[in-house]
């Protein structure tokens, strides 16, 4: 246990892919680090998150480091798309590889961080005993990692176990021959639900709002897609960090209106073979602009789900309408429609019949009762601020951070906050982060942020503050662009719409992952403006 009078020069919190890559940055630039993860090992979200079926949904050649170019070329992933356990080992290999466990406290959850303006030190104190005191607190605890649970009262009371795919058991639940309840069909619930119906005797599914899902045609990675990327890795990582979602694609140069009815057809159907969620969304210039685009793309997508569902009944249920394609982040499948033509796969839809309490039997809904032996909770996250906001942090003043962002975050482009000085929110609200491929906004964030205490050390610089009218702008600016497109349209965790009495604010930059760091690199490059560095 470290004692109350240990000094360090920085502090991370979360030991997932931005604080085991912060780590490695800070500590190679001759600071004293120590990080601070709640988990039993290291890989943030792809260590709670072991629900089956449990996979990322930009492929693995992509959602990857690119810090180090020989990793890039020694590991070998097994699938297009990896799953959980493969991901976790990826991350508990670089944590090795780059001996980083010496600098990682597990099993320790940071509970306070409190500025102090006469030594310009953050004190972190933990629910283990830990206080330390160090020149900088860098928070890398992930834009999904804070579980929400359903809005409804009574889960304590239910009788049987009960799981929330983002804290699943090490050790496999078992369902099988088991009368069993997921609640919630986001990105979690649509993954897990085939490989549930493999395993129970009953399987039902309550869903609030269907989701636009795509096929994943998952499988072994393609090797001479490997080889080649391998090739060519330095130009496809500097393209993907210039391009919208940190994945590098062809620009499109029309109108979804522009062409011909098969003409787009066409471009939808090769997007859809594809199996990328990216794909369809650049597929034209105006998804996210036109409604009328939009609704092209919409459709198309709402007759694959008529395809796949035997039941027309049962389909129209599950085709997603009342909000336009892409203001939710899509979900990437293997086998959900299909799931739902098994004879033991029921599905409960809350637009007809509203859920009202848990009991201890089952879920109550305003027609019935439905009685189950377990329950699947996959009501996602407390999105991007959640986990900001379960630390106690303190600025100047002794102003907590919850109470600044009482009507909604505001940040300097989303990496700090006015009043918080040496504090950085790796991925924070106002930067790309969920819109886009996390790991390129994380690296970016990561060795902008080593830059800039490189730099606070080249000038004599202790203390570096976001000044207010920048945060202002930047915030302004944020809400802007995403008023320009469809975006606000939609009940999302973007605008944590999912969690009662949480500010709607649309949290994420949606100018696209190369625009903002165009925007940081010229921040940077101008000495740094927006902030004061004393």
């Amino acid at each position: 246990m470290a004692s109350a009078a240990e000094e360090l020069d920085a502090v991370v919190v979360g030991a997932g892919f931005a604080g085991l890559y912060m780590l490695h940055r800070l500590r190679g630039q001759g600071l004293s680090v120590k990080v601070f993860e709640a988990g039993a090992d290291v890989g943030g979200t792809w260590y709670w998150n072991r629900y089956p079926g449990a996979r990322c949904d930009v492929d693995s050649l992509n959602y990857s480091y690119s810090f180090d170019p020989d990793l890039e070329q020694d590991w070998e992933w097994t699938e297009k798309y990896a799953s959980q356990p493969e991901i976790h080992a990826y991350l508990r290999h670089v944590a090795d590889r780059h001996d980083l466990r010496r600098d990682i406290v597990l099993r320790t959850r940071v509970t306070a961080a409190v500025f102090d303006e006469d030594t310009a030190r953050w004190t972190v104190r933990t629910d283990g005993g830990h206080e330390v005191s160090a020149r900088f607190c860098i928070m890398a605890t992930g834009c999904l990692s804070t579980p929400k649970f359903p809005e409804v009262p009574g889960l304590e009371r239910f009788s049987g176990p009960w799981y929330h795919t983002a804290r699943w058991p090490e050790d496999d639940p078992g369902f099988r021959g088991q009368r069993l309840g997921v609640i919630g069909t986001g990105s979690s619930g649509v993954q897990a639900i085939p490989f549930l119906a493999g395993q129970a005797s009953e399987l039902t599914v309550f869903q609030r709002t269907p989701n636009f899902v795509f096929p994943a045609f998952n499988g072994p990675i393609d090797r001479s897609v490997v080889a080649e990327t391998k090739a060519h890795y330095r130009e496809a990582r500097t393209a993907a960090r210039h391009s919208l979602f940190g994945v590098a694609m062809d620009m499109p140069t029309q109108s979804a209106l522009e062409v011909s009815d098969d003409e787009r057809r066409a471009v939808y159907q090769e997007c859809w073979d594809r199996g990328h969620v990216f794909a369809l969304v650049q597929s034209f210039t105006d998804l996210i602009f036109d409604a009328g685009s939009n609704e092209t793309a919409a459709e198309f997508l709402r007759e694959k789900v008529r395809d796949r569902v035997d039941d027309p009944e049962l389909a129209r249920k599950l085709e997603p309408r009342g909000y336009p394609f892409a203001t939710k982040r899509p979900c990437l499948d293997t086998g959900y429609y299909e799931t739902y033509n098994r004879e033991h796969v029921h599905l409960v839809d809350l637009r007809e019949e509203d859920l009202v309490e848990i009991t201890a039997k089952g879920v109550l809904t305003t027609e019935r009762e439905y009685e189950f032996d377990s329950l699947v909770i996959a009501t996602g996250f407390d999105a991007m601020t959640g986990a900001l906001l379960a630390v106690d942090i303190r600025g100047r003043d002794g102003v907590a951070l919850r109470d600044k962002w009482r009507d909604g975050p505001e940040t300097y482009l989303g990496v700090a906050v006015a009043g918080f000085p040496n504090l950085f929110t790796i991925t924070g609200p106002g930067s790309p982060s969920v819109f886009g491929n996390m790991i390129v906004s994380i690296e970016q964030h990561v060795e902008w942020i080593g830059d800039l205490v490189d730099h606070m050390a080249r000038h004599d610089r202790s203390v570096v503050e976001a000044v207010d009218t920048a945060e202002k702008e930047w915030t302004e600016h944020v809400r802007a662009v995403s008023d320009a497109t469809l975006l606000p349209r939609a009940d999302s965790f973007y605008l944590g719409a999912n969690v009662p009495g949480k500010p709607r604010v649309f949290m994420p930059y949606v100018g696209g992952v190369g625009p903002y760091r165009a925007k940081c690199d010229e921040v940077a490059g101008n000495g740094y403006e927006g902030f004061v560095l004393r």
